[in-house]
């Protein structure tokens, strides 16, 4: 009776303020009125890592969550709508902190990277971006941070603003804008020199290049600041993996100077090597992909409080012939990445999802990654959370986003398995719920 007076009062507390308009960051659009929402979980996994909890109920008005407790003590007013998922297991939205919505995993016979920088508009970059943003939505990921448009400029700004306005479905976006590299450092490449490509990363060379073009990208709506740190990579004479350094440590320095200066953070794409341990020590917050991290580096992360975003499932695309250069590297990096991303999870690094969805089609599961995670080391529970609690804890954006807890944005969705069992459950999501409003769900789901 305590739960149910103490979630009645709350709600008539709610309906005395004027409901929000919701633009800006964390909104999706205006909404005339709050409503009520009951959600009635069969099984419900809320982010934290704690055991799942049996029939429970979510209390949710407007786009909040206000209240979660057992269904036999939670009723709700008479006029809110109920959606029943008493047969599935509930979650919060999940989370993947690397994708590019511009990319679509380019096919090498249409013209492969290349293509989409020679002879695609801009607008038709951002018809298949919003295509993409759809996909992740409807397959339960309800916040992305994108790592950077390719080419396609502030592109990922005007998405992110579509859909905040409503005017397009998709996740909450965390934007990155262009991304920076150096001279020699990014594609397009190979063309006569005496030809100008476009490039697909700002490029830049010594520290106030370095700063003034991460200034840009922040005037220009960047949430992160993504920098790449290696380039291309190749198995050396001695059959270790290498990858060519960008950026040096002072370049760097500059760029996360300026970011920390407006209060935001550096993502660092590095795959091993000179590359990954300027990255490190130039303050990078997060190592993007890390296929192979030394264990002094491992010690260098933990102290710092580095990020991980390992990205595992993408380097099990499309590999070379065994007994070719490009297969020798393309083997490499995945045997290096398992065993890094196992050193790196037992040693307490701080780990949140991320798949580089784009660079493999938006056809294909997201959550492909989950049991890769699982394959090295993870539970599935702990898996979960990587996409949920300790992705929103990246984003800080803890509370908020990745649980189902009072005063988190109502992100939620329902799988008919139980993923704890197998975590490939979450292939196939049948219930999303973002903000406050239902993107999909089973017949006879509503109320």
């Amino acid at each position: 009776m305590k739960t149910a007076f103490a979630v009645l009062s709350l709600l008539s507390a709610l309906a005395a303020q004027t409901p929000p308009t919701r633009t800006g960051t964390m909104g999706t659009h205006a909404t005339p009125e709050a409503k009520t929402v009951l959600i009635r979980a069969g099984s419900l996994v809320d982010g934290t890592g704690a055991q799942p909890k049996k029939n429970q109920v979510i209390v949710i008005r407007g786009n909040r969550i206000v209240a979660v407790g057992d269904g036999a003590s939670i009723q709700g007013p008479g006029d809110a709508q109920r959606i029943d998922l008493s047969s599935a297991t509930v979650l919060p939205g999940l989370i993947d902190t690397h994708t590019h919505i511009f990319l679509q995993g380019e096919d090498p016979a249409e013209g492969g990277y290349d293509v989409q920088l020679l002879k695609h508009s801009g607008s038709f970059r951002a018809a298949r971006a919003t295509v993409a943003a759809r996909r992740a939505l409807e397959q339960g990921f309800t916040t992305l941070r994108d790592l950077e448009t390719e080419g396609a400029g502030y592109g990922d700004v005007g998405i992110k603003q579509a859909i905040e306005a409503g005017y397009i479905p998709g996740p909450r976006l965390f934007v990155v804008t262009r991304a920076i590299s150096t001279t020699g450092g990014y594609p397009l490449e190979g063309y006569a020199p005496e030809i100008v490509v476009p490039k697909g990363a700002q490029l830049i060379d010594g520290p106030v290049e370095a700063r003034k073009a991460a200034r840009e990208q922040l005037d220009n709506g960047a949430d992160w600041i993504k920098v790449y740190m290696t380039h291309r990579s190749w198995v050396d004479d001695k059959g270790n993996l290498f990858s060519q350094p960008t950026l040096t440590v002072d370049e760097l320095r500059a760029i996360v100077d300026e970011t920390h200066g407006w209060r935001k953070k550096v993502a660092c794409h590095a795959y091993n090597g000179i590359g990954l341990q300027r990255a490190l020590d130039g303050g990078c917050d997060s190592i993007e992909h890390g296929l192979e991290i030394t264990d002094a580096q491992v010690a260098q992360m933990l102290k710092q409080g580095t990020w991980y975003v390992p990205t595992l499932s993408v380097y099990y695309y499309d590999w070379g012939p065994e007994n070719t250069d490009a297969g020798r590297r393309d083997r490499k990096r995945a045997a290096v990445h398992g065993t890094s991303f196992a050193k790196a999870f037992k040693a307490g690094v701080k780990i949140a999802f991320g798949t580089d969805a784009g660079g493999f089609s938006w056809n294909d599961p997201i959550a492909q990654e989950f049991a890769r995670e699982v394959e090295f080391g993870m539970t599935p529970m702990q898996a979960i959370q990587s996409a949920t609690s300790r992705a929103a804890e990246l984003l800080e954006m803890q509370g908020k986003l990745g649980v189902i807890a009072p005063g988190a944005y109502a992100d939620i969705i329902g799988v008919n398995n139980d993923p704890l069992r197998d975590v490939n459950a979450l292939k196939n999501v049948t219930f999303v719920m973002k903000d406050g409003q239902v993107y999909k769900s089973l017949p006879n789901t509503l109320r």
